[in-house]
C-alpha cells in the first residue's frame, strides 16, 4: 500500500489529454490522465473513481487482474484527492453505460496510479447538489468553482469575452489600457482613495470608469478605441452591482449617435450568434426618454409583454368619482394598464396586494376594473356613466375576461409605480416569453435633473455629455427641458449599457459645469487638465460603456452577477475569501502619514 505520507510529484508523466476528451475511437489507447477524484465506490475486487478536471470526468476502474499493486495503492482515495492515472482505455460493460456523459461509454482500466495531493472534507460537498449558505461558498470559493455547472459560467465569460474583442479588432478599434492610479473626480459615486507614500497626505483615486481619459485618446488622434477595464465605485451595493466590476468601453471621433449605435448593434448580433446561436434582428428598434416613460413607466422598458401604460385622464375628468376629480384639479394624472384574461386569477385579496404594491412607490391607491360579458365590475362604477365606462374600455381596447388597474397622482409617481407594476404582474404571471431577448435603444434623455435634497441641477448622465444643438439655447432658459445626446442599450428590462455624443468645445464644457453649480476654481481643480486638453483641436467624438457583468449574466441566465465573477464580493463589500476589508499594521498606516479615528467620542 503507499505509503500515506508521500505526496507525489510529476516526475516524467505528461497529461495526455482531458477527462472529457475521451472518446470511442481511442478505445485500446493508452491514456494519462489527472485530475481530481469526484467519487469513490469500492466494490471489494474491484474500485471505481469518477476522475474529473474542467473538460468533464470520465470512470476509472481499479483491477487487482490488471494490476494489484495500483488497486492496493487506490484504497485510501477519498473524494478531491488529485491523482494521476495511466492506463487502456475500454469499453464499459454493456448496460453500465451512462448516456448522460460524453465519456459514458468508456473507463479507464488503470495500470499506474499517483497521489499527487490528498484532501481534507471539504466544508460542502463539491459534486451534486448545492447544499451551503452563499457565505461559505464564498468562502471557500476556489471550490466551488470546481463545480462543472460554475466553471461554464466563467468559461462562457471568457468566450464573450473575446468575441468581443475579435469584432473590435476587425473593426479598427485599438485596445489601450488607461491608469488604475489616478485623480478623484466627480462621475456620481463615491471614489476609492487610494494614499500616496511617496506624496503624503494626497490620493490617488480607483477610476468609476475611463471617461476621461478615452476622451483624451480621442483628442490625441487615436480615433477608435476600446478596453475591457475594471471599474471601482463605492456604492450601496445589491445583487446587480459589485464594488469592482468590468465593462466594455469604447470611443470613436468624428461620429454621431447612430455610428456609435450601429457598433454594438452588430456586436449584440454577432455575440447572440456565435455564443447563444440566436439571431438579433437589427436595427434595434428605438424609443425617446419621454416614450418610454410615458408607454412603459420607465426608461429601462421590458418589450418582451404588452400592458402598455395608457392616459385616461380627458374621461376620468367627466366621471362623478371625487378622487379623480380632485386629483386632476391638482395637476395629476390618471393612468392604468390592461392586464388581458386574467380577471378571474385576482380575488379581493390579490387586489388588495396590489394595491399596497403601487403605494410602495408612492401612490395614493389603486383603482381596479374587471370587465365582464355585460359591463364593469369595479367598486369605481356607479360613478361612471354607461357612454364613459364604454370609452374608457375603449381606450384600453379591454374585452370580457380583462382587468383594467388605474391610478391617479403626479405623472412622475402614477409612471413610475405602474411600471413597477407592470414588471411585477408579467412575473406574478409568469406573461414573459420563455427564451424571448428584446432589445431596445432609448434616446433623448433630459441633460439635468433637480436634486431636491441639495437643491441643485445635476447631470442624468455626466457631466461630459453633449445636449442637442437646438436646445443648447435652453441651457440659460430652461435647462431641465435641455435634451441631451445620450443613449441608453436596454436589454429584457435590463439597462445593459450607456453612452453619449461628448462635448468637444471648450466654451460648451465650462457652461455646463456652471450650470451645475461647479465653479471656475473648483472645475480648474478637478478637471483642470482636460479643460486644458479641449484647448488643442478636440474632435467631435462619443462612445459607450456595455456593464459586461451584467450581459454575461443575462446570456448565461444567472439571477446575479455573482455567479459570472470569479471571487466576488458580498452586498456588504466585503470578500469572505479574503477578510477583505481588514485592518493594517501601525508601521504602514505612519508609513503612510496616516492616522485612524474611531468615531468614538
Amino acid at each position: 500500500m503507499e505509503d500515506k505520507g508521500h505526496i507525489g510529484t510529476l516526475g516524467d508523466w505528461k497529461r495526455t489529454l482531458g477527462c472529457g476528451e475521451l472518446r470511442p475511437s481511442q478505445i485500446g489507447e493508452s491514456v494519462t490522465l489527472m485530475g481530481w477524484v469526484n467519487a469513490r465506490r469500492d466494490l471489494g475486487n474491484l474500485i471505481f473513481i469518477d476522475l474529473r478536471d474542467r473538460t468533464g470526468l470520465v470512470q476509472v476502474v481499479f483491477d487487482p487482474q490488471v494490476s494489484s499493486g495500483c488497486h492496493q495503492r487506490a484504497r485510501p482515495l477519498r473524494a478531491e484527492w488529485v491523482v494521476a492515472v495511466r492506463g487502456e482505455v475500454a469499453p464499459r460493460l454493456e448496460g453500465q453505460e451512462n448516456p448522460d456523459l460524453p465519456t459514458g461509454a468508456l473507463e479507464i482500466r488503470a495500470s499506474e496510479l499517483k497521489v499527487l495531493n490528498r484532501a481534507e472534507t471539504p466544508p460542502f460537498q463539491v459534486d451534486g447538489a448545492v447544499d451551503a449558505s452563499e457565505a461559505l461558498r464564498l468562502k471557500y470559493r476556489y471550490l466551488e468553482l470546481r463545480r462543472p455547472q460554475v466553471f461554464e459560467l466563467l468559461r462562457k465569460r471568457h468566450l464573450i469575452a473575446s468575441k468581443v474583442r475579435e469584432y473590435l479588432n476587425r473593426r479598427g478599434f485599438i485596445d489601450v489600457e488607461t491608469p488604475f492610479l489616478t485623480k478623484s473626480t466627480p462621475e456620481g459615486a463615491r471614489d476609492y482613495l487610494v494614499p500616496s507614500r511617496v506624496n503624503k497626505g494626497k490620493f490617488y483615486a480607483l477610476p468609476q470608469s475611463p471617461q476621461l481619459f478615452k476622451q483624451l485618446l480621442m483628442i490625441a488622434g487615436f480615433d477608435r478605441y476600446y478596453q475591457i477595464v475594471r471599474c471601482f465605485r463605492d456604492e450601496d451595493l445589491r445583487a446587480d452591482r459589485q464594488p469592482e466590476f468590468t465593462q466594455v468601453d469604447l470611443e470613436m471621433a468624428f461620429v454621431r449617435e447612430r455610428d456609435v449605435m450601429e457598433i454594438f448593434e452588430g456586436l449584440m448580433v454577432e455575440l447572440f450568434r456565435e455564443v447563444l446561436n440566436i439571431e438579433i434582428p437589427t436595427p434595434i428598434p428605438i424609443l425617446t426618454y419621454k416614450e418610454g416613460m410615458e408607454r412603459f413607466g420607465t426608461d429601462r422598458p421590458d418589450l418582451r409583454f404588452g400592458m402598455e401604460i395608457v392616459d385616461i385622464t380627458d374621461l376620468a375628468a367627466r366621471s362623478g368619482f371625487r378622487v379623480f376629480k380632485h386629483a386632476i384639479e391638482r395637476g395629476s394624472k390618471v393612468k392604468g394598464i390592461v392586464v388581458k384574461d386574467k380577471a378571474s386569477q385576482f380575488s379581493r385579496k390579490g387586489l388588495d396586494e396590489l394595491e399596497g404594491l403601487v403605494k410602495e412607490q408612492g401612490v395614493r391607491g389603486l383603482a381596479w376594473i374587471k370587465v365582464l360579458e355585460d359591463g364593469w365590475q369595479s367598486p369605481v362604477k356607479k360613478f361612471f356613466s354607461p357612454e364613459l365606462t364604454r370609452q374608457i374600455t375603449e381606450k384600453f381596447q379591454a374585452t370580457p375576461g380583462d382587468l383594467v388597474l388605474v391610478v391617479a397622482d403626479q405623472e412622475a409617481v402614477a409612471l413610475r409605480a405602474l411600471g413597477a407594476l407592470r414588471v411585477h404582474l408579467a412575473q406574478h404571471l409568469d406573461l414573459v416569453p420563455q427564451g424571448a431577448w428584446q432589445f431596445v435603444w432609448i434616446t433623448e434623455f433630459p441633460m439635468f435633473e433637480y436634486n431636491e435634497e441639495d437643491q441643485r441641477l445635476e447631470p442624468v448622465h455626466h457631466p461630459f455629455t453633449s445636449p442637442f444643438e437646438e436646445d443648447i439655447a435652453l441651457l440659460d432658459q430652461a435647462p431641465l427641458k435641455a435634451r441631451a445626446r445620450a443613449y441608453d442599450l436596454v436589454l429584457n428590462g435590463t439597462e445593459i449599457g450607456g453612452g453619449s455624443i461628448r462635448i468637444h468645445n471648450l466654451a460648451l464644457q465650462q457652461k455646463i459645469f456652471e450650470i451645475l453649480g461647479i465653479s471656475e476654481k473648483e472645475a480648474h481643480s478637478k478637471f483642470g487638465f482636460f479643460l486644458e486638453a479641449l484647448r488643442y483641436g478636440a474632435p467631435p467624438h462619443g462612445g459607450m460603456a456595455l456593464g459586461f457583468d451584467r450581459l454575461v449574466a443575462l446570456m448565461t441566465g444567472v439571477r446575479s452577477i455573482r455567479e459570472v465573477i470569479a471571487f466576488p464580493k458580498t452586498t456588504s463589500a466585503t470578500c469572505p475569501l479574503t477578510d477583505a476589508p481588514s485592518r493594517v499594521d501601525e508601521a504602514q498606516l505612519r508609513e503612510l502619514g496616516i492616522s485612524i479615528s474611531t468615531g468614538e467620542g
